[in-house]
């Protein structure tokens, strides 16, 4: 099953804790990095903004992909929540088979 490395953004470090604590919990996600510090540039409703973010790095598989995408949507206190996943090229096979297990969905 492809692991894959989702990039997201949250404006503070407590809602980054309660969504990588929600994706973890419930299996969506088997391990969810927070990199404060970050800041971005973008643009939103025809302005060019600025803010300092946190950065999520959440690791999961295609399979939980769907599910991980709404459960963030109801999470996030964005209106527009970035989201982009990568699908891994490659990586240390334990560490890959420990994605999968993680995140199973034993429903």
């Amino acid at each position: 099953m492809p692991v894959l490395l989702c990039l997201c953004t949250c404006p503070d470090a407590a809602s980054a804790r309660t969504i990588a604590d929600a994706l973890v919990g419930e299996r969506l996600a088997a391990c969810v990095n927070r990199l404060p510090g970050l800041e971005s540039t973008y643009r939103w409703e025809g302005r060019v903004e600025h803010a300092d973010e946190v950065l999520l790095l959440i690791k999961t598989t295609t399979e939980r992909l769907d599910a991980l995408t709404a459960r963030l949507q109801t999470l996030h206190p964005y209106e527009l929540p970035e989201l982009v996943a990568v699908e891994a090229a490659g990586g240390l096979a334990p560490y890959l088979a420990w994605v999968a297990e993680q995140t199973r969905d034993d429903d």
